[in-house]
């Protein structure tokens, strides 16, 4: 049936890839929460509870990239999901909590936190845009796009029909209205995303809603969708 169910979404909602050269872009790397909570078996509450190939994919091709930027000193931006003790972020149940470990880098990525072209940013919300903000109404990404010059992003990350996608959103809205330096292209890896799967017969086990049935390929095909729909430029190879 998901198989039934995917060729038709491909033909109602198709994607158009295109392949990007990194060369004389002014271009950074931004990796949406690939920690431990997230995309690490076993690691934690929305972790994936057995090995997944699109989750395993995801940080395979997110560590070649994040080699290939370092290489060539250009900058990356990793979010970090970290919420406070007792703090809930409903829909979901607690996760990512500061201190647990859930918070932290996946083991193929922990490199990045001594890496000094790596910033790393932690956000207590969905949507790394809005975690991004300061108290005095400053935006820290902002801040990253202007002191790196940078007019394009290169985006990767978990879940794709939910953390990357709500960035990648907010970003592009936040591009079309000024606020975002010389941003001009907002690049999307589809080799580099992947979102969880939970199909019909774990939500019934679980004892949760009907509603919270999430099949992983349909839900990773329609955030892409939305995401270029909106104006974001969508890869399959990056060289």
């Amino acid at each position: 049936m998901t198989e039934i169910l995917a060729g038709v979404l491909q033909q109602a909602a198709p994607l158009a890839f295109e392949r990007l050269s990194l060369d004389g872009r002014r271009i950074g790397l931004v990796i949406v929460d690939e920690v431990v909570g997230f995309a690490s078996v076993g690691g934690g509450n929305l972790a994936p509870k057995a090995e997944n190939a699109q989750v395993r994919r995801m940080v395979q091709e997110t560590v070649k990239l994040a080699r290939d930027f370092v290489a060539a000193r250009r900058p990356i931006l990793a979010f970090l999901d970290t919420h406070e003790a007792g703090k809930p972020e409903p829909p979901y149940p607690p996760h990512c909590i500061e201190g647990s470990g859930e918070e932290k880098l996946v083991p193929e990525l922990a490199w990045l936190a001594i890496e000094p072209h790596a910033t790393l940013m932690r956000k207590d919300c969905i949507n790394g845009f809005i975690g991004a903000m300061t108290p005095n109404g400053d935006n820290l990404l902002i801040d990253w796009l202007r002191v790196n010059r940078l007019d394009s992003i290169l985006t990767v990350g978990i879940c794709t029909d939910i953390c990357v996608m709500d960035f990648v959103l907010t970003l592009l809205s936040a591009r079309n209205h000024g606020l975002t330096y010389n941003l001009k292209d907002v690049y999307v890896y589809e080799p580099g995303c992947a979102t969880y799967d939970l199909p019909e017969a774990a939500v019934r086990e679980a004892g949760l809603p009907e509603t919270a049935t999430h099949r992983q390929d349909l839900t990773h095909h329609m955030g892409f969708y939305f995401m270029a729909a909106r104006g974001a430029r969508l890869l399959n190879e990056v060289a």
